[in-house]
């Protein structure tokens, strides 16, 4: 059996446990929702896998509810300064496959500092999908159960429904994004940022994850929210995206090609314990 070995990390408080596809084979689905358990595991976000070999990465992302994501931003930059410190990867640009796509990553002279090409900002609802038969959604009507509200769709090879508010208030994320995650719109569910433009080189924006509910940071979404907003001419093509866990610089080249660059800092390796499991049944509880 192999030693149930994990990594973890975090990006602007996105904290994600890493460990190779030998490891995650042992682990169902059950097993994930316990590691990722505040309480009853070790607790993070998600579940990033190593599923390539020593000259393709390739990176799969499970959610803290066991179900799998195409894509995150925050995983990927943590992924990539995790090539690094295992020695697979150098300073130089390499390339990950994800089930959203293949992305270009670069860890920084400052190991802490990782750069990652997310790849050109989709519009059409069918990307995401979304049950839309419209060539784009922007300033969409969503109906809820007890309101209506403007939204803009886009594919960041993961689904995003964006929100755009006149201020922030990061209840109505708690409140609203149960709803809109999980709306018949939204066949494969959806991530969902609500969106304040400070200027026209500065967001704010509060998140709620597929999968995972409210979220410190993201990369994807703050992807997702700086290219609506550049979409509807709210920003230029830098942005700085303002979240509860801190800031992503984000950039934009030719048609809607997006790119991040953030933090990654490494928190511990360590090897869990069987018993975790046996005393977390109480976790999906």
């Amino acid at each position: 059996m192999t030693p149930l070995l994990f990594h973890k990390y975090h990006g602007l408080g996105n904290d994600y446990l890493v460990c190779h596809r030998s490891v995650a084979t042992q682990l169902t689905n059950e097993q994930i929702r316990i590691l990722c358990h505040r309480h009853y595991g070790i607790g993070s976000d998600g579940l990033l896998i190593d599923s390539g070999d020593s000259i393709n990465p390739t990176l799969r992302i499970i959610n803290p509810d066991g179900s799998e994501a195409e894509k995150s931003g925050n995983g990927l930059r943590i992924y990539a300064r995790y090539l690094f410190d295992i020695g697979r990867v150098n300073h130089l640009p390499f390339w990950v496959h994800t089930a959203g796509g293949d992305v270009r990553c670069q860890v920084n002279e400052d190991k802490h500092q990782v750069q990652v090409d997310m790849g050109r900002a989709n519009f059409n609802p069918t990307a995401l999908p979304a049950l839309i038969d419209l060539p784009e959604a922007l300033n969409y009507p969503l109906s809820l159960a007890e309101e209506t509200l403007s939204v803009s769709l886009v594919s960041m090879g993961n689904p995003h429904c964006v929100v755009p508010v006149a201020r922030l208030d990061l209840a109505q994320v708690h409140r609203l994004g149960p709803q809109i995650e999980h709306h018949p719109l939204f066949p494969k569910r959806t991530n969902v940022q609500w969106v304040e433009v400070i200027d026209r080189n500065t967001l704010r924006i509060g998140i709620w994850e597929r999968g995972a509910g409210f979220t410190m940071a993201s990369g994807s979404s703050s992807c997702a929210a700086a290219s609506v907003m550049r979409k509807l001419n709210q920003v230029d093509d830098k942005v700085i995206v303002h979240m509860p866990g801190g800031q992503l610089q984000i950039s934009f080249s030719g048609d809607f090609q997006v790119s991040m660059l953030g933090p990654v800092h490494k928190i511990a390796s360590l090897t869990l314990d069987e018993d975790c499991f046996i005393g977390g049944e109480g976790a999906s509880r």
